[in-house]
């Protein structure tokens, strides 16, 4: 049982009347005449009217998404984690304004400009001139949607074009809607709309109908090497981290002493291990791409943190570097007649974490370079804290007894 109100509106703005009760499915928008259901996205107005934001467009109200809520909901959440290496690209929800770095298109048969929009996992077009709503085809029909989300390429930075596509062909870093589900975003000469490959067509809402045509574009991300560069990093140096392992033994050497006195031997310790740098910038690097990074290297000091002057590395992987360094020790050891003395250097790994924020640009295969702005993380791995380590001697086995004085 759903209950509803008598209504009279003036714009967008409607006044309840006395209440009614009645039968309809939950959470639909269903229309009576000086009826109105009011379902979750109905909003409450502090002068104790009712403001309908999904129900009404320009010229009266729109029609509803005829799906079962539970449907809706999976495919609002099958909508996030899509652009995992493309982070830049992003659906974000609408919040009564344009964000800087939506995407759209000139639409010359209309003679304005277009955005791309979906709601759930329809795609459709925003346009200021047609009001606050995400109009997108679906079941023969044209929709409104209030409550939608906006395609964003935050500072341009992702390399996105247009590729012809006909009979449900698509090409395969084509833009989805959502995860898991075939729905892209495309155009044709009219407009903005979706391509399902399922139903070999591109489908076009049109002045409260749906269109479907079968040669159309697909909007897609380039997949062709680049070259970035990282520069300008400045690290939380207020934010520093650091991880201890235990002591480990790097290297092992014994002194035996066969003799009938003391010997003094001076023992040399020497191991290689790596550094590792990493800087994550939270997106991947494709390996036929090559990165670089001009920054100031964080190294362990006595106590504290040093940085080198700014210098520029190539990765090798990634973001990520690894360099070998030496460490060479001696120590003088007296064993005793008849006795062996291991010597071990033992050393800690000893993990770096600090934040930093940096400027990434990226020079496409077509000559154009982008810059936008990051925050990462840089994870250094070093051995410090050596130690010359002499363990108690003890007694050689079947050791040959010493003649008597």
């Amino acid at each position: 049982m759903t209950v509803g109100v008598w209504i009279q509106w003036h714009l967008l703005w409607v006044t309840p009347s006395r209440t009614l009760s009645y039968d309809i499915p939950c959470c639909s928008h269903q229309i009576f005449t000086g009826v109105y259901i009011l379902t979750p996205v109905v909003g409450w107005h502090p002068a104790q009217d009712w403001f309908l934001p999904c129900a009404l467009c320009w010229l009266g109200l729109a029609p509803a998404d005829p799906r079962d809520p539970r449907q809706l909901e999976q495919e609002w959440r099958m909508s996030h984690g899509l652009f995992v290496d493309n982070v830049n690209l992003q659906w974000i929800p609408w919040n009564g304004s344009l964000p800087d770095g939506a995407v759209s298109i000139l639409n010359g048969y209309a003679s304005r400009t277009d955005y791309v929009c979906k709601f759930n996992c329809e795609a459709g077009f925003y346009n200021p001139n047609k009001g606050p709503y995400c109009l997108y085809p679906y079941a023969d029909k044209e929709f409104y949607a209030s409550t939608f989300d906006i395609l964003v390429n935050r500072d341009n930075f992702e390399f996105t074009e247009w590729l012809s596509g006909s009979y449900g062909s698509v090409p395969d870093a084509g833009i989805r809607s959502c995860t898991g589900v075939g729905i892209y975003v495309g155009k044709n000469k009219y407009g903005l709309g979706k391509v399902v490959p399922q139903h070999g067509a591109f489908f076009l809402p049109w002045e409260g109908k749906e269109y479907w045509y079968k040669n159309y574009q697909v909007l897609s991300i380039n997949t062709a090497t680049y070259s970035q560069h990282i520069s300008h990093v400045v690290y939380g140096i207020d934010q520093i981290k650091f991880f201890q392992h235990p002591p480990e033994t790097l290297k092992l050497s014994t002194v035996v002493n066969n003799e009938c006195h003391t010997v003094k031997k001076t023992v040399i310790l020497e191991k290689t291990t790596e550094i590792e740098r990493h800087w994550d910038i939270g997106r991947s690097v494709r390996n036929d791409s090559h990165s670089s990074i001009s920054a100031q290297i964080p190294q362990l000091g006595v106590g504290s943190v040093e940085f080198t002057k700014e210098k520029t590395w190539q990765f090798s992987q990634g973001t990520s570097t690894a360099e070998s360094t030496t460490h060479k020790m001696s120590i003088e050891v007296s064993a005793p007649p008849g006795h062996s003395c291991a010597v071990r250097m033992e050393g800690k790994k000893i993990k770096l974490d600090i934040p930093f924020t940096a400027r990434l640009s990226r020079t496409y295969i077509n000559g154009e370079t982008q810059w936008t702005s990051i925050s990462g993380k840089y994870d250094g791995v070093q051995v410090g804290e050596l130690k010359a380590i002499v363990e108690r001697c003890e007694p050689v086995a079947d050791a040959k007894p010493c003649p008597a004085v």
